[in-house]
């Protein structure tokens, strides 16, 4: 088990429940279909990562234009550099990316887990009417 700041719990219960629409299109769309578990919104040492799939140690980041100035370029990198310290690898993908090419981003994200579009489950049927929300 990794650890983990406690006093960051209640965040990653607050992100769980307000995903931003990008992060909700991908896990309905996307990581809920994994074969494998995949833990959003997860807390590791003093960070709360986007997504998290146990299984690779790999922590999946949505970034939005607030990691485009050079203050978030070098706490990304930081923040990268602890996670890999823990021999978690980060895949960054940026919040356009999901909107205007979502297909391609996935199938990065496949490619760099070793996975293809037939290891994924179908969609849950009861997280359709979900997806029409985000």
């Amino acid at each position: 088990m990794l650890p983990h700041d406690k006093r960051l719990t209640g965040f990653a219960r607050y992100f769980r429940k307000n995903m931003t629409p990008e992060e909700k299109k991908i896990w309905y769309e996307f990581f809920k279909r994994f074969p494998v578990a995949v833990k959003r919104q997860h807390n590791i040492d003093r960070y709360i990562v986007d997504f998290y799939i146990p299984k690779y140690k790999i922590a999946v980041e949505i970034d939005g234009k607030q990691h485009t100035s050079m203050r978030a370029a070098t706490e990304d990198h930081e923040r990268d550099r602890a996670l890999a310290d823990r021999k978690i690898r980060v895949i960054r993908c940026s919040n356009r990316g999901i909107r205007e090419s979502f297909s391609s981003v996935c199938d990065w994200i496949l490619h760099e887990i070793g996975l293809s579009w037939n290891d994924l489950l179908p969609i849950p049927v009861n997280n359709a009417s979900n997806q029409s929300k985000g």
